[in-house]
């Protein structure tokens, strides 16, 4: 059963959101020259659906999954109106995971469950790309996500969620350096399952 507490939670913090097309996550934006000219892809927990968006506009055709209706109705009115191959469902994963190996690409910004792992790993098609960004533990002053540090990543986190992956790309920097720049108070991963996977 849907977790009908976060549903409604996030059903009212999208109440008066609008769709954003701009909001593309940043591992997505700046690495986009690694993805596939088109293919099948999955934004989990896509928010108001920015790097859904500019997936259909890449030539994906895109699952955009979320757990309030409420952002999924507006991200499916944006696409059919502007044409766009987006297939936007309110869906728990918990509950309802994707099939095995049916995702060129799995995309996730800002949400994390461990437990999910092994479930996007098996997602994926042979040679499909996982990537992933969200929260880390150790922030700048300036941080202003999830107060709940079981919502943020520990130390090379994400390295160890997704070995099973070959890492192509990966950044944590945490406070190194000029903080005012960077990918800073997130982690980075992006991989790829083996062309030769047999994982189940």
């Amino acid at each position: 059963m849907m977790d009908q507490q976060a549903k409604n939670k996030w059903n009212s913090i999208y109440s008066s959101a609008e769709i954003k097309t701009k909001n593309v996550s940043q591992g997505l934006c700046e690495n986009a020259h690694l993805l596939a000219a088109g293919g099948h892809a999955l934004d989990l927990a896509c928010g108001t659906g920015g790097d859904a968006i500019f997936l259909a506009s890449k030539g994906y055709s895109v699952d955009a999954w979320d757990i309030s209706n409420t952002v999924t109705e507006k991200i499916s009115a944006y696409a059919t109106e502007n044409n766009l191959n987006i297939n936007a469902e309110a869906r728990d994963i918990n509950v309802s995971p994707p099939a095995s190996a049916s995702y060129d690409l799995v995309t996730v910004a800002h949400y994390l469950e461990r437990s999910l792992a092994a479930v996007l790993i098996d997602a994926l098609k042979p040679g499909g790309l996982l990537i992933y960004q969200t929260f880390t533990r150790t922030v700048t002053p300036s941080y202003s996500g999830p107060s709940n540090p079981e919502f943020r990543l520990a130390d090379n986190e994400l390295l160890s969620l997704f070995s099973g992956l070959k890492v192509i790309v990966y950044r944590e920097e945490a406070l190194l350096g000029d903080t005012s720049i960077g990918l800073r108070n997130e982690a980075l991963l992006i991989a790829q399952k083996s062309l030769f996977s047999t994982m189940r």
